[in-house]
């Protein structure tokens, strides 16, 4: 029933995330992903039907936009947003920018948000599945995500294997796929 009630009252802009491939970890960009152009003539009209605050209707543009590798678009708009959320979403563009020490300074002014637990759960899932309890360790510890470790984890993975990147990207992908759920919750 609840789930009736937040679909009639936002639209879907989970289908924003439907991409052959999950972002890299870098900048980008990838085939498959909508141009700017064709995203904001896609994504504005839903935003501006849906009952989110504007606050929110620009917190979820600049996810999509960094979704599609339009980073510099994303963080036009995420450094904009004084809050945790603006915070979270800045610190995911400086990571795959990559500048990794700004996208730190960026996950310390975000604090102990709120997804956290979810991604911690969802992270917890996929990595017992690939078996590799390393890398589950390292980023969930006492059931508690870590964006630093990820930050780290994803630095270092240059020149490790196709396997740890895939893995890393789909972390990402978990993340902001939470992340759009709070914003439009």
């Amino acid at each position: 029933m609840w789930h009736l009630y937040f679909m009639s009252r936002h639209p879907d802009f989970t289908q924003f995330l439907s991409t052959p491939e999950p972002p890299e970890l870098g900048p980008g960009p990838r085939t498959g992903v909508k141009s700017q152009a064709e995203l904001e003539a896609q994504l504005l009209p839903m935003l501006a039907d849906s009952t989110l605050s504007n606050e929110r209707r620009q917190l979820v543009r600049a996810l999509l936009l960094l979704w599609h590798d339009h980073l510099d678009a994303s963080h036009g708009i995420a450094q904009n947003i004084g809050n945790p959320d603006g915070a979270f979403v800045h610190g995911i563009m400086h990571r795959r920018e990559p500048d990794f020490s700004n996208a730190a300074y960026w996950f310390r002014r975000v604090g102990r948000h709120a997804v956290f637990d979810d991604i911690a759960n969802q992270v917890t899932t996929l990595l017992k599945a690939s078996d590799d309890r390393a890398l589950e360790a390292r980023l969930v510890q006492n059931q508690n995500w870590d964006p630093f470790a990820f930050i780290e984890a994803c630095e270092e993975v240059t020149g490790k294997g196709a396997a740890q990147v895939r893995l890393l990207r789909e972390i990402q992908r978990i993340e902001t796929s939470v992340l759009l759920h709070c914003f439009v919750a």
